[in-house]
């Protein structure tokens, strides 16, 4: 893309999280490791008109390539005629994030403190600061936290550890001093929610929410979304939650399908074929977050 075209995709990503705080809803944001699981999405988007974001972690990054993945969101954008932008999660360094946003994704993630549990806040401010001004010559929509996330995007068989997650809870004048510090665009909440999916539901703290809500003039977003119940989602949103990700319900979707696709079909070495079952899970994860998150019929094209 030429980088007008990236700037007016970026000012349409602004304009996106404009509506979504002023309208109520939350825009899902759903990790892709693979063409399959972009599809899902954008089946899914396009049948619930909703707009949607996909987004790579590093490993993913690393698997399917910057430059491959836009070409890939974008052909699928056009093709199935959908609201859709990318969100680069958790970049680990100031450099990661740079390549990012050269790249045209409309969204970047900077996650110092995730990368390098030691960093000092010092630190963490200074290069998200860094990634909010080069972010500027095209508009990117910049997000970050002062403070690491519980979890990696997997299932566990074990209860959340609750007092864990209380220390990492957001203090909401930290969070305020955090976003005057840096400017970023999104801050990403603690309020409960960690990665991965685990034993019983997990628990959001809508009153902390409302606390950081009113200590902040930028877009909000909550990490973790997986196995949390609908209702926390729905009064998350008109509290004035932007994005929320999800991740690990989709890739036990997509692993369970599959896993019961190869059982049933033993002498089928054409992978392809074994597809559809695959696509049809993960567009209903996708689908059930949409609702959820009321987002359907928000997109705009």
């Amino acid at each position: 893309m030429t980088i007008r075209e990236i700037r007016e995709r970026t000012l349409r990503a602004r304009h996106l999280m404009q509506r979504a705080r002023r309208q109520k809803f939350a825009v899902g944001a759903f990790n892709i490791d693979n063409q399959e699981t972009l599809i899902a999405v954008a089946r899914a988007a396009k049948k619930l008109n909703a707009p949607v974001m996909v987004e790579l972690s590093q490993s993913e990054v690393d698997a399917m390539g910057l430059d491959n993945v836009r070409d890939m969101v974008d052909n699928y954008r056009a093709e199935y005629g959908v609201e859709m932008y990318i969100n680069l999660d958790h970049a680990p360094s100031v450099e990661t994030a740079k390549a990012g946003i050269d790249a045209g994704f409309e969204f970047i993630h900077i996650d110092i403190s995730g990368a390098n549990k030691d960093a000092s806040l010092i630190e963490i401010v200074n290069a998200t600061r860094e990634v909010v001004e080069y972010a500027k010559f095209t508009g990117a929509v910049v997000e970050s936290e002062p403070n690491p996330f519980l979890g990696t995007s997997n299932l566990y068989d074990t209860a959340i550890d609750a007092e864990a997650v209380k220390q990492t809870l957001t203090w909401p004048e930290l969070a305020r001093k955090f976003v005057e510090a840096t400017g970023v665009d999104t801050f990403a909440a603690a309020i409960g929610n960690l990665h991965g999916k685990y034993q019983g539901s997990k628990e959001l703290d809508l009153e902390l929410l409302a606390e950081i809500r009113a200590a902040l003039d930028c877009n909000i977003s909550l990490h973790g979304g997986s196995g949390t119940p609908a209702h926390y989602f729905e009064q998350a949103a008109k509290i004035g939650v932007s994005k929320v990700n999800i991740n690990t319900e989709m890739r036990i979707a997509f692993r369970q399908t599959l896993e019961k696709a190869l059982v049933e079909n033993p002498h089928e070495y054409a992978v392809v074929k074994l597809m559809p079952p695959v696509y049809d899970a993960v567009q209903s994860v996708v689908e059930e977050k949409i609702k959820m998150f009321g987002s359907e019929n928000k997109a705009v094209l």
